[in-house]
């Protein structure tokens, strides 16, 4: 099955992240906010490493070279990926704020539900080909989010004006210009190994759930444990934090799922890729990489 992944050259940055001036709240006087955006600390570490374990058994698959090219750079860039967030959770916890009870959770998650022995058994040989096909199909839907996610932190004014740490804010936006970078390959290797319509359409309703889930749980969970300012996560906050921009709306983030639903879909329709190498360019710790 041909496959329209875009020519340019994926390639991982080895960036570094200085953590020492960077507060608890990162967004002065928004804890909830701060902590909304940071439930990405708790999943990416965990997810992105799944991530490449499937890639890994996936690659023998490939027989287009340019793919295989594409998904080796995806790996690269996963793996830096979850490096970046998890030297977060770190300096989370050197400030009193302790997400281990939380990180199990997900790292269970990904390792019992969706690895190669679900729920601990052993799969018979002719069902490890379909569930593999299945994983690839939720990393797709995922990658899809990743992507609209990346498109909108490239661009989001509000987080400056709201006084944002800069290096924060240039971890997000060097991650989330990458995830628009890379966000055709998920799909064309979904596509090239399986393209299922239907499989597609269930994984997606599955990511839809579940990271809904998580989400919320990970927020309530840094508000509760949040050693300076410790409450109940509200909606009222997740409302007025989506009104000034400081996180993307719901509308654009439901709008974007009957978009993946389409038969034509193809995530090249997804932000720019050219914004994405521009931001990188520009990039501090890109740049630093890169020296």
């Amino acid at each position: 099955m041909s496959t329209r992944s875009e020519t340019h050259t994926i390639r991982a940055r080895r960036v570094r992240f200085e953590w020492d001036g960077t507060p608890l709240h990162w967004i002065p006087g928004d804890p909830q906010t701060t902590h909304t955006i940071n439930v990405l600390h708790l999943l990416l570490p965990a997810g992105e490493k799944w991530f490449v374990e499937v890639y890994r058994q996936a690659l023998p698959l490939i027989d287009d070279p340019r793919l295989r090219d594409a998904v080796r750079g995806f790996m690269g860039q996963e793996a830096m990926h979850s490096r970046a967030h998890a030297s977060v959770l770190d300096h989370l916890a050197a400030q009193g704020l302790d997400a281990t009870p939380y990180t199990k959770h997900v790292d269970r998650l990904f390792e019992h539900l969706l690895g190669d022995r679900p729920m601990g058994l052993p799969l018979p040989r002719f069902a490890a080909r379909r569930w593999l096909e299945a994983r690839l199909a939720i990393i797709a839907a995922i990658e899809h989010f990743t992507a609209v996610l990346g498109n909108w932190v490239i661009d989001s004014p509000a987080l400056d004006d709201a006084g944002a740490d800069p290096v924060m804010l240039d971890l997000l936006r060097w991650h989330g210009a990458e995830e628009v970078e890379h966000r055709s390959v998920a799909f064309d290797l979904f596509q090239h190994i399986s393209g299922s319509y239907w499989r597609r359409v269930l994984a997606m309703v599955q990511v839809v759930t579940v990271l809904s889930m998580l989400w919320v749980q990970g927020t309530r969970f840094f508000m509760r444990h949040d050693p300076t300012h410790p409450g109940k996560a509200t909606w009222l906050r997740f409302i007025r934090a989506r009104r000034r921009r400081r996180l993307p709306t719901t509308r654009s983030m439901a709008r974007s799922v009957p978009r993946y639903l389409r038969r034509d879909y193809h995530p090249s329709r997804e932000g720019s890729t050219e914004q994405a190498l521009a931001y990188l360019a520009a990039s501090p710790a890109a740049r630093a990489a890169a020296a």
